[in-house]
C-alpha cells in the first residue's frame, strides 16, 4: 500500500512525521509521491485559523482516503470531513500502522509516547531534529496547542544523547513545544543538556529552539555561557507576543516587558552577534491601540533579526475564544503597520 505524509506546522510536526514515515516503513508501507499514493496522511497545525482553512481545503482536494493527525484532531470535530478515513493525536503516532491496517477511525491516548531512538525517514540527511520534550508547562489563553499536547513530559538526557550519536548529520535542531521548561519535571533544563550535546565527539552545529522568557530568567547567565560554545549556533528565539504588561497578563503570559528586555539586552552583551528572534500576536481581544503602540515600541527598541508576526485568530477551547474579537480590518491594519518597518 502506497501512502503519503504532507506535514503541515511547526519543527516539532516535521520531526513527528520524520517518525509517522519510520512506523510505516518498518510495516511495510511504501512511501510514495502525493499523486501514486492510494493514502493520504496529514500531520496538521492547529496553531492558527488560517492554517486549519488550509488544511480542511487540502484534505478535501482528494477523492482517497485520508487520516489526520498533529494537533487539530484534538481541537476541531474532523467527523465533518467525508473523506477523512480516520484520525489520530500526537500521542499515538507509533500506532498509526495498525489504525490503518485495522481500519480505526479514531486513535487517541493520554499517554505520552517515547518516541526518541524509533526508526525515522529524515527528510534531510544533513539536518537531524531531535524533540527533547513533549507538552508545555504553559496556560496561555490564546494557545490551542496545549489543549493538543498536554503537560509537559521531558525525554532523558542519555535518551537525547543516544539520538544524536545515533545519526549523522551537520546541523542538529533541538526542538519542543517550548525548550526553555525542557527538564524541569524531571529534575534538570535546557542547560545541562547543551554541556552533553556540544561533548558529542562528532562535528556539527546545534541550534537550540523557542524558549519562554520566564523559563530562561532562571538560567539566564548559564544559558548564555553556553551559547558562547563554538558547536552552539548563535541564535535565540524568545516570544514577547505583546508589548504591553497589561496585554501579556491578560493572555496568561508569566513575564513582563522589563524581563524580556533584561534577557535580550544581557544576550547582546555578552554575545555581540547573536540573533534574536521573537513572536507578536497582533489583535488579541483586549488590544488597545495603546497597547499596540507599546509593542510598536518595543519592536522599535528590539530589532529583531527574526520577527514572526501573528493576527489574531481564536482557538476553540480557549479562554480568548470568548472574548469580543477586534474587527478584522484592525488587525489587518495593525499587522501592516509593523510589516511596512521591515525590522
Amino acid at each position: 500500500m502506497k501512502v503519503y505524509v504532507k506535514t503541515f506546522g511547526c519543527l516539532l510536526n516535521k520531526r513527528d512525521s520524520e517518525n509517522i514515515k519510520g512506523v510505516l516503513k518498518d510495516r511495510g508501507f511504501e512511501l510514495s509521491s502525493e499523486n501514486d499514493a492510494d493514502i493520504i496522511i496529514v500531520n496538521s497545525c492547529g496553531v492558527k485559523l488560517t492554517t486549519q482553512s488550509k488544511i480542511v481545503s487540502y484534505i478535501k482536494s482528494f477523492d482517497r482516503d485520508v487520516y489526520v493527525g498533529g494537533c487539530l484532531p484534538r481541537m476541531v470535530d474532523m467527523t465533518q470531513l467525508v473523506n477523512v478515513k480516520g484520525y489520530f493525536d500526537t500521542n499515538s503516532i507509533l500506532k498509526i500502522a495498525d489504525q490503518i491496517l485495522e481500519e480505526r477511525y479514531e486513535n487517541f491516548s493520554d499517554t505520552n509516547e517515547e518516541r526518541i531512538g524509533k526508526t525515522l525517514v529524515r527528510n534531510d540527511k544533513d539536518i537531524l531534529i531531535v524533540p527533547i520534550s513533549q507538552g508545555c508547562l504553559g496556560n496561555c489563553n490564546y494557545c490551542g496547542t496545549k489543549i493538543a499536547r498536554g503537560k509537559l513530559h521531558s525525554y532523558q538526557i542519555k535518551e537525547i544523547i543516544s539520538e544524536i550519536r545515533n545519526h549523522s548529520f551537520k546541523k542538529l535542531y533541538l526542538t519542543s513545544q517550548d525548550n526553555g521548561c525542557y527538564g524541569f519535571d524531571i529534575g534538570t533544563n535546557i542547560v545541562s543538556l547543551l554541556r552533553e550535546v556540544v561533548n558529542v565527539d562528532k562535528d556539527f552545529i546545534v541550534r537550540v529552539g523557542m524558549m519562554n522568557p520566564e523559563h530562561v530568567l532562571i538560567f539566564l547567565d548559564d544559558l548564555i555561557d553556553i551559547l558562547k560554545n563554538g558547536k552552539v549556533m548563535k541564535f535565540i528565539h524568545i516570544p514577547i507576543q505583546s508589548g504591553s504588561d497589561k496585554v501579556l497578563k491578560e493572555m496568561g503570559r508569566k513575564y513582563n516587558v522589563e524581563d524580556f528586555k533584561k534577557i535580550v539586552s544581557k544576550f547582546r552583551e555578552e554575545i555581540p552577534d547573536i540573533h534574536v528572534a521573537t513572536d507578536v500576536i497582533v489583535g488579541y481581544p483586549t488590544e488597545t491601540e495603546e497597547d499596540f503602540n507599546k509593542t510598536i515600541e518595543l519592536l522599535d527598541w528590539l530589532k529583531p533579526e527574526v520577527l514572526n508576526v501573528s493576527k489574531f485568530t481564536p482557538r476553540p477551547g480557549t479562554v480568548a475564544s470568548k472574548l469580543n474579537p477586534i474587527y478584522s480590518k484592525e488587525i489587518k491594519r495593525r499587522s501592516r503597520m509593523i510589516f511596512f518597518k521591515k525590522y
